[in-house]
């Protein structure tokens, strides 16, 4: 029994000292990171009281102009030298485009400002471009040359032959249809009855379209019934007929009706 009271005690001291080990480590630990907390406040305050204040500005690029191409004045020829206004002056020996087989040392995208020799003929090398004076010319580079006039003014530009004029769009004209129009006649031709149809017996009712135009003439006929033997005198009949001319507002318009001959026996 006494040996279970002393190892009871024992254990009690060793508990209690592991407890102590334990509190002073963790309270060691808090402390350190409360001290590391406070230090990289006041570092982060350091930082703000040194700000950056460099500002970078983004520029669009700027395309400058480029260098304007001189253009090369032709000087004219002295007026008082009459012996060289028959020749042909070149600054440069330049072959003309329809000499595709002599190919050019160089290329440039500048325009060119010389004239080339011509294809056949004596020319000459000088200080400017020139061809021959004309009579009225001025003795400057064209002088006298095919487009230009006698004086210096602006060249005659062929345009070519115009278009020829376009023909007048007519608009179809209106057909008003009305039925029968036997009534409306100003001229109605009565039709003779022809002697085979009284012989035959043939009579009635014979039918007539017809179309007038804006005058009031009957244009065209054609019958839609009747005896055979009555068609035709009905249908010459029809071509005589005359009415007045019809409008609307004030456009005169066609008419298309029906014209009714009865053919009686007696």
């Amino acid at each position: 029994m006494f040996n279970n009271l002393i190892e009871s005690s024992s254990h009690a001291s060793e508990f209690k000292r592991r407890g102590s080990f334990v509190l002073f480590t963790s309270a060691t630990y808090l402390l350190l990171f409360i001290v590391a907390g406070v230090i990289s406040i006041y570092a982060y305050d350091a930082r703000l009281d040194d700000p950056n204040t460099e500002i970078v500005v983004m520029l669009s690029p700027v395309d400058f102009p480029a260098a304007p191409v001189p253009v090369k004045q032709d000087t004219p020829p002295p007026r008082s030298d009459t012996s060289r206004s028959a020749d042909i002056i070149r600054e440069v020996a330049m072959a003309s485009v329809n000499h595709p087989e002599f190919v050019p040392v160089t290329t440039s995208a500048a325009p060119n400002m010389h004239l080339p020799v011509p294809d056949h003929g004596h020319y000459i090398l000088g200080p400017y471009d020139s061809d021959p004076v004309q009579p009225g010319g001025t003795g400057r580079t064209g002088s006298g040359e095919v487009g230009t006039t006698g004086t210096g003014g602006a060249p005659h530009v062929d345009v070519g032959t115009p278009p020829p004029a376009q023909p007048p769009i007519h608009k179809p004209a209106q057909v008003v249809s009305k039925g029968v129009i036997t009534g409306l006649a100003l001229v109605l031709p009565k039709p003779p009855y022809p002697a085979i149809a009284k012989q035959a017996g043939a009579h009635g009712a014979v039918t007539v379209q017809v179309l007038v135009d804006e005058t009031g003439k009957v244009i065209s006929a054609k019958v839609i019934s009747g005896h055979p033997l009555l068609v035709a005198t009905a249908q010459q009949a029809a071509f005589g007929a005359r009415f007045s001319p019809t409008k609307l507002g004030e456009q005169a318009v066609k008419v298309s009706g029906v014209i009714t001959y009865n053919f009686v026996l007696q």
